[in-house]
């Protein structure tokens, strides 16, 4: 009996059904996974969740996005778009709904929610680290994300399964196999990067540099101390294709800027690379820059929604992750280790040395 079910809401439907489809791949079977999920919203702004399958002793895993702000409903006459926190209330509504007949509960939140407010600074609210206790309590059995703005966060729920995976190792396939480049350089936008960027560096077995963001700490602007200005340290970059690598974009600003000084140093092709582009205040700025060739792509991924008319931009490319999803949902019900899925450092290197023949 295949007691694996996906309950995929509304916010990651695409990506969802991506998923259920490589699953059926994966397992040779013809099977839906999907399992309906029935969301209603009250005129006043309330929700609510219907289960309308059957969930005794499933093996569930909860897709959900909570950084689409696509979906909306009428409130009081008008029309509102969700935001994260009724994303993340509906995840509970989702956890309540299967009222405790199920064998087991995972939660796959490829953005996780309110990764950005992992740590407190004086009188600050710790929304992250409270979120991962809520979802313990409820019941989740078991948490997966990707690229977590901090994946310390987890130490806030040190008996409860936490994996966070990189989805490095696709974009870097899809990455070598699209494009035609020569000497590559990994570049940090910032020191908070840096991690990531040694990452992609060793994966490449290549070289790395970074940008120290110099602030102006007597001021605040939109939430943060404005830059002053970006200061490079690292190899020479004259002639080299450079990858800009980070988490998220989200105004992007910091991302252009470095794009702009790198192209002005000599380097030969700035490639942008982002787990979640974000555009949180919007992608004029991009398509500008890209006018003045101040970088020739933007690599990003599906895990979390883009709208249409950004992915039909001639730079943009969107990298498919709905099989990493697949991979670990099969291994996780089969009771595999995960660690196959973690490093793929030598199919990398083994496409860059096919490139470069």
């Amino acid at each position: 009996m295949n007691n694996l079910k996906l309950i995929v809401l509304e916010n990651i439907k695409e990506l969802g059904e991506k998923v259920n489809n490589d699953l059926k791949l994966i397992r040779g079977e013809k099977t839906n996974y999907m399992i309906t999920a029935k969301n209603t919203r009250f005129s006043n702004g309330e929700g609510k969740i219907k289960i309308e399958d059957t969930v005794r002793d499933k093996d569930i895993y909860i897709i959900s996005d909570v950084g689409n702000y696509d979906i909306s409903y009428n409130m009081h006459g008008f029309t509102h778009h969700m935001g994260p926190d009724e994303h993340f209330g509906d995840i509970k509504r989702t956890i309540l709904a299967l009222s405790g007949y199920q064998e087991k509960i995972t939660l796959i939140m490829p953005l996780l929610y309110q990764a950005r407010q992992h740590k407190r600074k004086g009188r600050e609210s710790l929304d992250c680290a409270l979120a991962l206790q809520e979802l313990e309590r409820l019941g989740v059995n078991h948490i997966i994300t990707f690229d977590a703005h901090d994946p310390n966060v987890s130490n806030a729920i040190p008996n409860l399964p936490f994996e966070n995976f990189y989805p490095t190792n696709t974009i870097l396939e899809d990455l070598l196999q699209t494009e035609d480049l020569e000497d590559i350089l990994v570049i940090s936008p910032d020191m908070g990067a840096m991690e990531r960027a040694r990452y992609f560096a060793e994966m490449l077995d290549t070289n790395v540099g970074v940008f120290y963001k110099r602030r102006d700490l007597t001021k605040v602007v939109n939430g943060k101390n404005p830059i002053i200005e970006h200061t490079y340290m690292g190899p020479t970059v004259e002639g080299y294709d450079a990858l800009i690598v980070d988490d998220m974009i989200a105004s992007g600003s910091s991302m252009l800027e470095v794009g702009k000084m790198l192209k002005e140093k000599g380097t030969r092709k700035v490639y942008f690379i982002a787990t979640f582009s974000l555009f949180t205040e919007g992608i004029e700025e991009f398509v500008k820059a890209y006018e003045n060739n101040y970088f020739y792509k933007l690599y990003t991924t599906n895990l979390s929604y883009i709208p249409k008319e950004y992915k039909d931009k001639p730079w943009f490319h969107t990298v498919d992750c709905s099989m990493n999803i697949a991979q670990i949902i099969n291994a996780l019900h089969n009771k595999e280790s995960l660690t196959p899925l973690l490093n793929g450092k030598e199919k990398i290197l083994k496409l860059r040395g096919e490139k470069t023949l």
